[in-house]
Parts: structure tokens; C-alpha cells; sequence
């Protein structure tokens, strides 16, 4: 058994002439929470896909739960994506489904639960976001803030070991973000949730990342805490600081 939940060893990835990831080494042990920064279209996005197996890389090896994620049948790939949230940053909410409806959609896709059972574990997860009281609202009802909420709730609902969060907090105001960066921190200790977190609001990053990695390249040009990356030497990894 490894030590490590996501194991990832010289990945590389292109799509057509152009590279996107050249040489990608990641390793994460459970329960720890890690932000990439990057400028926009380095392959941050691409990294949290191949290890959905959405997309496929071209060389390298990546592991998840000790399973070779390229190397899985659709089957097999199935059983490992029910415990990998993905939280988009839409928040990818059904809209024409209540609140309500949106929570339960993938429990009943993927379990038989009763009808008391699936209203424990929806009003259980509404509790942990703070928004009960908005069980039996529409999307377009909720504020960005509260979608995000909501998206973060269904993502939870599933007893995920690992979530993949993709700029959670794009287009949140300054106290929203605060809100939403806490709510990831305490949701990860409360439910000793290994993430992975692509943002460039460095907010969210001193809140959540208990290491940060940053891509130029194709590669992980520096890695360390934040305080030891804002006081780097380097003006490429200085310039997400400022």
C-alpha cells in the first residue's frame, strides 16, 4: 500500500503541438490540502482531469487509491470516481431541480436509500453549509455565493476521500470568498478530506493550502507553504503575491 492517496510520477501531456504538462511529479498524502497556482491555460484545469480520468495523459504514471487511473476499465474507473468530488466553478447546479432535488440526484443514481435516509443525509449536509433553511429553493432563487455553497453540499453528500476543486471562489466578493475558503478548511478537517485546489485568488490559497505548488511550463517551478513562497527570491512565483 502506498503512502500516498494521488501518486504521480513524470506526467506529460499535449494536445496536438502544443504541450501542456511536460513533466509532472505530484505526490499527496491523505488529508492534505494542496493549492496550484499558475497563470491562465498552463494545464492546472488538465492536471485535476487526468486524475478523473477525463483525460488520458500521454506518458508518465498516475495513481489514485494505489489504482492506475489510465490502466482502468470504464468499470473500474467508475468505482474510483464515487469517492473524487469534483467541484466546478459554476458550481453545476441542475437548474430546473430544487435544492432539495440537486442533493439527492446522486445519491439516488448510485445508492437505494430510503426515502428517510435520503432526507437525513441532505438536511446533514445543508447543516455543514449553513443553508438549511433553503432545502426546497431553485438555483436561480440563490446567490453566487450560496450556488457555490450548494455546489460544495452535493459534493460532500457523497463521502468523497478526495475533492478536486476548480477556482471555487471565481467571481465572489472579498467577504464571500472568505466564507467559502473557511467552509473548504473546516469541511476537509471535519471529514479528513484530501483536496486539490486550482485558484488564483491568493485569499483562498493562504486559508486552504497547507502546501502550495506553483505550475510555469509545464512544471512545478516551486512548492512550499505560504509563507515561504511569498518571501521567495524568485519574480515569477513573487508576482502571485503581490
Amino acid at each position: 500500500m502506498s503512502d500516498y492517496i494521488i501518486d504521480i510520477e513524470h506526467l506529460s501531456k499535449s494536445f496536438g503541438q502544443k504541450e501542456i504538462l511536460i513533466d509532472i511529479t505530484l505526490k499527496v498524502k491523505r488529508g492534505e490540502s494542496i493549492v496550484t497556482l499558475g497563470k491562465s491555460g498552463t494545464g492546472k484545469s488538465v492536471t485535476l482531469l487526468c486524475i478523473v480520468g477525463l483525460i488520458l495523459p500521454d506518458l508518465g504514471t498516475l495513481k489514485v487509491f494505489d489504482k492506475s487511473i489510465p490502466d482502468l476499465s470504464e468499470k473500474e474507473l467508475n468505482e474510483v470516481r464515487k469517492k473524487i468530488g469534483f467541484l466546478f466553478q459554476s458550481g453545476a447546479l441542475y437548474d430546473s431541480m430544487s435544492v432539495r432535488e440537486n442533493l439527492e440526484f446522486p445519491l439516488i443514481r448510485h445508492f437505494n436509500y430510503s426515502r428517510d435516509e435520503l432526507n437525513e443525509k441532505v438536511e446533514t449536509v445543508l447543516n455543514d453549509v449553513g443553508l438549511i433553511d433553503s432545502i426546497d429553493k431553485m438555483p436561480s432563487e440563490l446567490s453566487g455565493g450560496m450556488r457555490k455553497r450548494i455546489g460544495l453540499a452535493r459534493t460532500i453528500i457523497m463521502r468523497p476521500e478526495i475533492i478536486l476543486y476548480d477556482e471555487p471562489t471565481t467571481g465572489l466578493d472579498p467577504a464571500t470568498t472568505r466564507e467559502i475558503s473557511y467552509l473548504i478548511k473546516d469541511l476537509n478537517s471535519a471529514y479528513n478530506i484530501t483536496s486539490l485546489i486550482v485558484t488564483h485568488d491568493m485569499a483562498c490559497t493562504k486559508i486552504t493550502a497547507q502546501r502550495i505548488l506553483v505550475l510555469k511550463n509545464g512544471i512545478y517551478f516551486a512548492e512550499g507553504s505560504f509563507d515561504e513562497l511569498s518571501n521567495s527570491n524568485d519574480d515569477f512565483v513573487k508576482s502571485f503575491f503581490i
